[in-house]
């Protein structure tokens, strides 16, 4: 099977947020989806070109345009949470982001009607019904497609970091599961979900495809589900790994470390340069710990066992990545993964609020809404 990929232009950003709708009184997700779609669809339009339909009637995703900074992309998804709130504020309906829910039941959620949905769920069954996660994704453009696999393996390596960051998921059915990304591990219970194959030529990934095809365990290459994906009609390299996070100051952060880290691997192989991959098994495991102790988590570094604490490899790469960033021109948001570090990812300051109101999830809920309209609390 022949996959065309489209090049486009180098290093140009957009973003997809995925959003819950939560009761404003109780805390608990809100199946109100289609009517807020419906309520932001221009007059004559199938839908919102920008707010979007998803898998749960509780979810809502926002998704940016092709731009050329973080700065755009954070600006275009700020118009369209503006739009929703319009809608929302009247009902008493919240705007909910994170990896998951910290104590709705997964159970009584409505799954939206639509054919693709309803395949899924049939044939997932069980674990398909638990999808209750959120996440955010970045695309990254790239110019040329002998460039997409090496990015994609490059990426890996940068993948619990990026994971760590995020990390929003600690509760799931009103219990700290113990994880700073429960949804991590939760998500790729799902076929073709999870971590990506290590193709070394663009030939495989189209045998791997045909192969998925042929035995119809997808129709379509969107069903791909990885953590990190080409997204070939876009013409990108697609980062799927993090949970949703509350902020938009955090999704910038985010989108700025995937596309320096991208725009940096393409430098490097303009130049020849052969770029560092690691071990499949050492991405598993560093998948595994980035999941478990979030910004805790001593990951491996190379392919001879190194090993180093996240956060010391953040900090070292936010200093190597400054005049990649300054090229981008996203110095600021770039230096947003400093106020990451500093106050905490989201499943930090979850707990903290948690062990503050002798463990009201109610209140963790509350927080997270607090956190989406005014960002982080600097205390």
């Amino acid at each position: 099977m022949r996959i065309d990929f489209s090049p486009s232009r180098r290093s140009t950003i957009g973003a997809e947020w995925e959003l819950a709708l939560v009761d404003r009184r109780s805390g608990e997700l809100s199946s109100m989806a289609e009517r807020v779609l419906e309520a932001v669809r221009p007059d004559g339009a199938a839908e919102h070109p920008k707010i979007k339909q998803e898998l749960l009637l509780n979810t809502i995703e926002v998704v940016s345009g092709v731009c050329t900074t973080v700065a755009e992309v954070k600006a275009d998804l700020a118009e369209s949470l503006d739009v929703v709130h319009k809608v929302i504020d009247p009902l008493g309906v919240e705007v909910f982001s994170a990896g998951s829910h910290p104590f709705s039941n997964w159970y009584r959620q409505k799954v939206t009607d639509k054919e693709r949905y309803a395949k899924l769920i049939e044939r997932t069954q069980w674990w398909g019904r638990q999808m209750l996660i959120y996440g955010v994704h970045v695309h990254v453009g790239l110019d040329h497609r002998d460039k997409v696999l090496p990015v994609l393996d490059a990426l890996l390596n940068y993948a619990p970091h990026l994971q760590a960051l995020s990390a929003s998921s600690p509760y799931w059915g009103a219990e700290d599961t113990g994880y700073a990304s429960n949804r991590a591990l939760m998500f790729q219970q799902l076929p073709t979900a999870g971590l990506p194959f290590q193709f070394r030529e663009w030939a495989e990934l189209e045998r791997y495809v045909s192969d998925m095809f042929t035995t119809g365990v997808i129709d379509h290459f969107s069903e791909i589900r990885w953590d990190i994906r080409p997204a070939p009609h876009f013409g990108t390299v697609e980062m799927r790994v993090c949970d949703s996070v509350p902020t938009l100051e955090e999704v910038g952060a985010i989108a700025a470390l995937t596309q320096c880290l991208v725009e940096s691997f393409s430098a490097r192989l303009d130049h020849g340069e052969q770029l560092a991959t690691l071990p499949p098994w050492h991405v598993q495991e560093n998948k595994w710990r980035a999941a478990r102790y979030g910004t805790d988590a001593i990951i491996i570094l190379d392919a001879t066992g190194h090993e180093r604490l996240v956060t010391d490899d953040i900090t070292d790469l936010l200093e190597k990545l400054e005049p990649v960033a300054r090229r981008l021109d996203c110095v600021s948001e770039l230096r947003d993964v400093e106020t990451i570090l500093q106050y905490g990812p989201s499943y930090r300051r979850q707990r903290a609020v948690a062990k503050q109101h002798n463990g009201s999830l109610k209140a963790v809920v509350a927080s997270i809404v607090a956190e989406m309209r005014d960002g982080i609390a600097r205390s």
